[in-house]
Order: C-alpha cells, then structure tokens, then sequence
C-alpha cells in the first residue's frame, strides 16, 4: 500500500503572513562543523603567527600574495558550500563576505589613522593587526551569536537595523569624517585604569618600571583596533543579516573578510587615494541593504500599530539579487573611480 500523500495546505486568507521567507534561515549547523571551522580558522593564524614571528616591513609584493592566498581561501570555502549546503547557501555566504570585505575598506583607513597616532613602528605593524584582528573577531563573534537569535525571534528589529543602515548610508554619502582618529570610551576608560609607558619596548605588552608593571603602547594599540572595529561591526552586522540569518554564515563570512583585511591595510596608501568614489558605493550598498531589511520588516510585520499588525504584502528582494547589486555598485565605483583618477591624472600632466 503506498503511503497517504501529505495534506496540501489551504490557501493563505487575505492579510495573512506570505510564504517563503525572503532570507536563507538554515542554521542548525552540527557542532563538529562549527568545531571543525574555529580549528581551521586558529590554525590559520598560528600560520601568520609564526610567518610573522620576526618583525619585519611587510612589502608590497607580499600584500598582493596575501590577498590572493586570503581570497582563494574564501573562494574555496564558498565552493565547499556549494558542494555540502547548496547554492543558496553559497551563495548567501559570497554576498556576505563581498559586503563586509567592501564595508572593511573604510575600516582601513581608521586602522591607518590609529597606526599613525601610535607611532606603532612599520616592522611590528603585520603583528599588531594580526592581534587587533583576532581580538575584533572574538567580539563579533559574540556580537554575531546575540544578534543571529534577536533576529530571528523579533522580526520587528529589522525596523529598527533597516532605518539604523539608511542613517549609516546617508552619513557614509554625505562623508561625516574629518579625517582625525578620536579614541573611544572604551579606550579611554583602559587608559585611566592601566599604566601605560611613553615607548614601545619592542613586541612586549607589558614591562616593569620602577617597580611597577606597566603596559606598553603595543597593547594599547591592539586593544585601539580590536575595540574601534567593534563599533565598525555595529553597521557591517546589521547589514550581513540583512542577507541571511544563518549564524554560521554571518560568522565565516566576517572572519574570512578580516582574514584577508591585514594584508589589505598595507595596499591603503595606493587603493584609497584612487577610489575616490567609493565612500558613495558603499552608501548605495548600505542603502539598499537598509531598504531591504525595512521591506523583509514589513513582509513578517507584528508591530500593532503598522497595518493593524498584520504582515504587508510588500515585494521581497532575494539572495541573488543582492550579491548582483552588491558586486555591480562596486564594480561601477572601482570603474569609475579609476577612470576619474586617470583623467584627473592627464589633466596634472
């Protein structure tokens, strides 16, 4: 006897919630998998650890390598994906790590900015973002794991991140920075509580002075990088959840965008001072991401005094339009910018 087929279900009643979630929820993954990735991930930067264990200027030759080796590494775990968990998945997982590698590049200029007001010398430079890296992904890490479950319980915060990324994006497009590196309260707050000395004293932390242990500006300058791209994360989050809600996606994709993020600082001095029109592509990406939290908001809405708190038929965006839109706005801007500072440079001659 063949088995009973599967009731089908009723049609939904008008101003009722519409099928099929507009973002990849999977979640679930096994905890060998998440196992597995953290000792992949640690080994990769006991690699750096001990590639970099003499201090020494990192050159431009060796920037490009690493960039190269830390891209591939990305392309083959999206493979691995694709292969494992499927096209969406994969799929979700590139447009994660293409926003938050493009929204790591303003990161960059901040780093150099705190560099420069450390006086952090260029040979112990590729240590000290090694450890501000893997301090800041740490922090997400948690920041990731708590902002994966509100999500997903509270459809309404993406009110609440949809309007917090369209105020990012306006500021981004207007260029609210005047160039300077201000620590933060939390920086500051550590000041006031450790010792710290006048000058570096080679890779050490901390050391005795007048009999008193001290920490040196090589910690601080860790802590300044770890804790300032923390407060980066608070818009580059939001907008990776705006993608998927996929914890062990939204994690992977920022840790394999701040992988690669170390050897990217050392192109800074000839990638920024070219794209001139990035800050406007990343305000476009934010943007449209903001858009479409408000639009996924408004789809799942529970909010009383929104359409009587039910859902709102509103058109979704998918997973395959964002990464075209994501990979086109910055493959116009680089275009663009390029092309801009090549004029600009004929015009000088």
């Amino acid at each position: 006897m063949l088995p009973a087929a599967p009731p089908v279900p009723p049609p939904p009643l008008p101003g009722s919630a519409l099928p099929a979630p507009s973002l990849p929820t999977s979640g679930g993954e096994p905890f060998w998998l998440w196992g597995l990735t953290l000792v992949g991930l640690v080994a990769i930067f006991a690699v750096d650890l001990w590639s970099g264990r003499r201090p020494r200027e990192v050159t431009l030759r060796d920037a490009w390598r690493g960039v190269a080796i830390y891209v591939g590494l990305a392309v083959l775990f999206a493979a691995g994906l694709m292969v494992f968990g499927g096209r969406h998945e994969a799929t979700a997982f590139i447009a994660g790590y293409v926003t938050e590698y493009s929204l790591s590049v303003d990161n960059l200029f901040v780093f150099l900015l705190i560099m420069t007001a450390f006086a952090v010398p260029k040979e112990f430079q590729h240590r000290v973002l090694l450890v501000g890296i893997l301090v800041a992904l740490v922090m997400r890490g948690g920041f990731i794991l708590a902002g994966a479950a509100v999500v997903s319980r509270f459809s309404w915060v993406f009110y609440l991140f949809g309007a917090f990324l369209l105020l990012t994006a306006w500021r981004v497009f207007r260029g609210d920075d005047d160039g300077e590196y201000r620590e933060n309260v939390l920086v500051r707050a550590l000041r006031r509580v450790l010792r710290v000395t006048d000058e570096f004293h080679g890779e050490r932390l901390t050391v005795v002075q007048g009999g008193r242990r001290m920490v040196t500006p090589m910690l601080m300058v860790m802590l300044a990088l770890g804790l300032t791209d923390l407060f980066f994360a608070l818009d580059s989050i939001p907008a990776i959840l705006g993608l998927t809600k996929d914890a062990y996606i939204v994690f992977t994709a920022n840790a394999f965008a701040l992988l690669g993020l170390r050897q990217l600082y050392f192109l800074l001095d000839g990638l920024l001072s070219r794209l001139v029109y990035l800050q406007y592509g990343l305000a476009v990406i934010l943007g449209f991401i903001g858009l479409k939290l408000v639009l996924e908001a408004l789809h799942t809405n529970t909010v009383p005094f929104v359409n009587g708190g039910a859902p709102v038929p509103v058109p979704l965006i998918g997973i395959e339009l964002s990464l075209g839109v994501i990979v086109g706005v910055l493959v116009v801007t680089t275009v663009a910018s390029l092309l801009r500072t090549r004029l600009r440079g004929g015009a000088a001659v």
